[in-house]
């Protein structure tokens, strides 16, 4: 490390908050969790509201089916493009010593220079600092206070199923004659072939299933002692109902919904509702075996025991007890059931596959890396790629390399999942910033000179009027900031879209939006945006497609010519993220590449240049000394 870069470091860590990119990463996690979250509450509000206004349509399983529709959406949050990312969330309180922050609302800070190297001495890189500001405090904030939540929420769950274990230790296997042969006879009337172990406890109010791989049937011994046959007969199939249709399962996907969304009202009632209509839908599938004349029975059975049932203190098993105002629900249910026609079958079939078709639709909003659109779907299919090995090259870095043989149409690529991920272009943008404004007339190739506006810089090279040449190789920011005021946002957004610019999103101030902000493009992208250049497949006037072309021209001898332009990415004082992206032309073949590096502190264009070099000649396709 040169002495420049200590003094970099030193100064950067008095005026700078420390870093850390998993505290980052857990910060814009939670922040785009709680925005999930208020999607999340309006979608249950719709359910509801479709629930209620379907009620008579929906038959009472098609109720209860619609809430596992719900459950899926809930995981949705929690399926992120890299799966790493959120496991960072429960690694990252061992490295949590200061405040960190969110990427949100980046503002223009200074500027500093980036370190030359060797190689890319004829190329200056100056990058413009951003600070980052306190959203991420208060990310970080949230996300402890969630997981204390969380924490709080496993400890009850733990200790109810230690109460739960201590009474299924005590439990006898079931003895009585009479209960048993009613229990053999309720497996034949239900077609069960497998025996589910019954057992008897004085420690329970009433009847209740659990065990998710061995799932047994625990009955208190009261009913047992005050034996009424039909009692327990119709208990026995509503617990067999429950196996039948796997509710304890269901029950451990509710209480991990509760775990993890424990801070949301919304959440919670639509658990009691879903729990309110399996009971429903489990006595609906009990009278579906009854003659209609026993109808009555199996409701003053509900009736008779409700004095005496409580709630199910266990989150992971079901019984067929539940709250005063759920066994009324029941009990009119009961007293108001037919089987469901045919026409009704199918009405309700069609319902919940409207209403599907509608959640699922709403699940890419959910997605909270779909939200931030930050990774590049790359279609393999057609293509020539070899997947190389570079990390002997890249070292301490991450970060991808791409190269793509335009005579040959075949890819080269490092590291995938680094090369399809969006970040920001910084200083790469600036090739199109000139294209644009070429494009708008505010330059031409004949006229890119623009006055130095008096504002002193610390780089000697900005200080001074400039053309679109001395601005491309000096990386003169304000210059493609005047460009980019004269041809406003609106264009911009415009010519982003129509080329297809990576996310295509220009969003905040017009003079940082390129800058750690709104637009974000991957690698491959890089390489594709390039080869559109090259080829004109803009559809852009050709005089200025060249007039960029000669801008990003660094060297040229008689094996070939390199085009190139580098960008660096620094936040808070640190480099984040190096960038260098161009083409070479040698031996009639083209051969366009991008690569990227990112780190926590030095990973500047330069050094990703230094790197390219080094990749290229390994390649023989380009080698530095020979300029």
């Amino acid at each position: 490390m040169t002495d420049y870069q200590k003094l970099k470091l030193m100064n950067s860590a008095l005026f700078f908050p420390r870093i850390n990119k998993e505290e980052s990463d857990v910060a814009e996690f939670m922040i785009r969790f709680l925005i999930c979250n208020v999607f999340i509450s309006i979608i249950i509000g719709i359910l509801l509201l479709a629930k209620h206004l379907l009620k008579n349509s929906l038959t009472n399983r098609m109720h209860y089916n619609l809430w596992f529709l719900l459950l899926g959406l809930l995981a949705v949050p929690f399926i992120p493009v890299q799966p790493v990312h959120f496991l960072h969330i429960f690694t990252w309180f061992g490295n949590l010593k200061n405040a960190s922050s969110s990427p949100i609302g980046t503002v223009v800070e200074e500027t500093s220079p980036v370190v030359q190297s060797n190689t890319a001495n004829w190329m200056n890189d100056f990058s413009i600092s951003v600070s980052r500001k306190t959203p991420g405090a208060i990310g970080l904030t949230l996300c402890i206070l969630w997981c204390i939540g969380i924490f709080m929420m496993i400890v009850l769950i733990i200790k109810s199923m230690l109460r739960f274990n201590n009474i299924k230790n005590s439990a006898l296997p079931l003895q009585n004659p009479a209960v048993r042969r009613l229990y053999r006879n309720c497996l034949d009337k239900m077609h069960i072939s497998k025996p589910i172990p019954v057992y008897s406890t004085a420690f329970l109010k009433s009847p209740i299933i659990a065990g998710l791989f061995k799932p047994c049937i625990y009955l208190p011994i009261h009913l047992i002692s005050d034996y009424n046959a039909n009692d327990i007969k119709y208990m026995l199939m509503h617990e067999l109902e429950h196996y039948k249709y796997k509710d304890v399962l269901a029950n451990y996907f509710m209480n991990i919904v509760g775990v993890l969304y424990w801070f949301n009202p919304l959440v919670w009632y639509s658990l009691k509702e879903m729990k309110n209509d399996r009971e429903v839908a489990c006595d609906t599938s009990v009278l579906k075996l009854l003659d209609e004349d026993t109808y009555e029975d199996y409701g003053n059975t509900l009736i008779n025991f409700a004095q005496k049932v409580s709630l199910t203190p266990f989150p992971f098993a079901t019984g067929i007890s539940g709250s005063m105002k759920q066994m009324q629900k029941r009990i009119r249910n009961i007293a108001n059931y037919h089987p469901a026609s045919f026409r009704k079958n199918l009405h309700s079939a069609f319902a919940y596959i409207m209403i599907a078709l509608f959640l699922l639709g709403t699940a890419p909003i959910l997605s909270i890396q779909a939200s931030e659109n930050n990774r590049y779907y790359f279609n393999e299919n057609n293509r020539t790629i070899t997947y190389i090995d570079l990390s002997d090259a890249f070292e301490e870095y991450n970060g991808s390399f791409v190269l793509y043989n335009a005579t040959e149409d075949s890819w080269q690529i490092y590291n995938k999942e680094y090369a399809t991920a969006r970040i920001s272009p910084a200083s790469t943008f600036k090739i199109y910033s000139a294209l644009f404004s070429l494009e708008t007339g505010i330059i031409t190739p004949e006229q890119s000179l623009i006055p130095w506006n008096g504002q002193i810089y610390m780089y000697d090279l900005w200080n001074a009027d400039q053309t679109l040449e001395s601005a491309m190789q000096n990386s003169v920011t304000w210059y493609f900031q005047a460009l980019d005021q004269q041809t406003s946002l609106s264009s911009i957004k415009k010519y982003v879209q129509e080329i297809g610019y990576g996310n295509q999103i220009v969003e905040g101030d017009i003079s940082s939006y390129w800058i750690n902000s709104s637009l974000k493009i991957s690698p491959i992208e890089q390489v594709e945006m390039l080869k559109k250049l090259y080829y004109n497949q803009f559809g852009f006037s050709p005089e200025n497609i060249k007039a960029v072309k000669d801008s990003i021209c660094l060297y040229s001898t008689e094996q070939g010519s390199i085009f190139g332009k580098t960008g660096t990415e620094e936040v808070n004082g640190h480099n984040t993220s190096g960038w260098f992206i161009g083409y070479v032309e040698k031996d009639n073949h083209t051969y366009f590449f991008a690569t990227n590096i990112q780190s926590e502190e030095l990973a500047s264009g330069p050094l990703s240049t230094e790197l390219t070099f080094s990749i290229l000649s390994d390649l023989e396709l380009w080698n530095a000394y020979q300029e």
